[in-house]
């Protein structure tokens, strides 16, 4: 059973993965990753979870202190579609073998293009129409729209490429130079096609692409979102991949990716402003309340092979596998003990993380926990510290010790038919070299045959 599901979850896996689109969205979005995490960090100084602190520093640095953080994260969270669009186009000329740069450039123009610029509700002193990209237009709204807008666009590029329809220039022309001339081409039918695309929704009811993408289908891939079965989806999907070998969040996060920051973009805006937070299922909330110790929420296992295991294997490996796993790293555990294709471990492996990703679901929907509040901490944050920093509730970190104690219950029954087999193994082993130094006879050691 385990070799034909093995071989079925083996080739989605392969496809999804060598996929040259979905790679270049999911390898996109990770480029503006450390911008993320550290414009999170202000985020986090600036309404750091405890009371009386904005009153400390502003007695340090005067009342509205933290207001000047917000140049670091409006540069960075409020143009997430730039970010997008420019690391989508890069990672998408790379997977076709083009010009790299040129793609990321090419799709920022493209996407810029296409994105509103006029907003009638704002004139100034002349009563003329303020012209300008607004942050709105440049975040989470226009994600799909870059996604979109980055793909089209290298692909045009690159097919111009490679039926040669380029300037040509001397072998002694500077490569800066002939890359450049080289490019122009190309580069004209991609930003004349985005323009065509421009003129054709001006004339409709939509106005502009992105209203239009955003009504079609990010709203729609939101609404999927925001229901109860987006996230045990996904940490079910993932898991079970894990279970095979294969990076769970590696495939999944092609599909997922995208709407998780989406979701945790909507929520750092909402916080920002003083409002209610919309979403439940951001990436923080994914990330720090379905698994602990990584896929499969193997800390609680580690913590069972460390002060309960009776075997010598279990127990070696779960004090190896203890710090990596309190920081999400778990291929330890997954490939040593092992999890991978082991029915004994296969029901609270991908048990685990689906009870907790539906306590905590219903913790959030309770006031039990706070919602996350958008801030994209490093996902090797250790367990309590990342419920805390992502909810600015300490609730939130005692939340995540008593999931743990629960993976641990769930984990028992299974732990412990595991250790006892590898108990006997151990037993039989060094019984089986016990008689085997029984059998052995001096007399028949010999150096003749030397």
């Amino acid at each position: 059973m385990f070799a034909g599901l093995e071989n079925t979850m083996g080739r989605v896996a392969e496809r999804l993965s060598t996929n040259k689109v979905l790679v270049a969205i999911r390898d996109g979005f990770l480029v503006g990753t450390p911008l993320i995490i550290v414009a999170s960090i202000f985020l986090v100084i600036a309404n750091f979870p405890v009371p009386g602190y904005s009153d400390f520093m502003a007695q340090f640095f005067g009342k509205g202190w933290e207001n000047s953080m917000d140049a670091v994260i409006d540069s960075t969270f409020s143009i997430l579609a730039v970010l997008g669009a420019v690391g989508i186009g890069y990672s998408y000329a790379k997977q076709l073998e083009s010009d790299a740069i040129a793609g990321g450039v090419l799709s920022l123009v493209c996407y810029l293009i296409m994105t509103p610029k006029v907003h009638p509700a704002f004139v100034n002193e002349a009563g003329k129409k303020f012209t300008g990209f607004a942050f709105s237009n440049l975040g989470s709204a226009g994600v799909f729209l870059a996604m979109i807008t980055a793909i089209v666009s290298v692909k045009i590029f690159v097919t111009i490429q490679k039926k040669g329809w380029v300037i040509k220039l001397p072998d002694a022309v500077p490569p800066a130079v002939y890359h450049s001339f080289a490019a122009l081409i190309p580069s004209a039918f991609a930003m004349f096609f985005a323009f065509a695309i421009y003129l054709i929704f001006s004339l409709t009811e939509f106005q502009y692409a992105q209203t239009f993408i955003y009504k079609v289908l990010q709203a729609p891939l939101m609404g999927f979102g925001q229901s109860v079965f987006f996230e045990p989806l996904y940490q079910f999907l993932s898991t079970l991949f894990w279970f095979f070998g294969i990076n769970g969040p590696a495939v999944t996060n092609t599909v997922f990716n995208p709407i998780h920051l989406i979701l945790t973009n909507e929520n750092l805006e909402a916080f920002k402003a003083g409002q209610p937070l919309p979403n439940i299922f951001t990436g923080p909330f994914g990330d720090f309340f379905g698994n602990f110790g990584g896929g499969g929420s193997t800390l609680s296992l580690v913590f069972l092979m460390v002060f309960l295991a009776k075997s010598e294997r279990m127990k070696k490996l779960g004090k190896l596998a203890l710090i990596p796993g309190i920081f999400g790293i778990n291929e330890m555990v997954t490939f040593g003990l092992p999890v991978v294709l082991n029915p004994i471990i296969l029901i609270p492996f991908l048990l685990t993380p689906l009870v907790n990703i539906t306590l905590a679901t219903l913790a959030t929907m309770w006031g039990i926990i706070p919602y996350t509040t958008g801030a994209s901490l490093p996902w090797t944050t250790p367990f309590f510290f990342s419920g805390w920093l992502s909810t600015g509730s300490i609730v939130a970190g005692f939340f995540q010790i008593f999931l743990i104690i629960l993976g641990c219950l769930i984990y028992f029954p299974f732990f412990k038919a595991l250790d006892k087999q590898y108990l006997k193994e151990e037993e039989g082993a060094s019984m089986l070299t016990g008689d085997e130094l029984d059998d052995v006879d001096l007399n028949d050691l010999s150096f003749d045959d030397l």
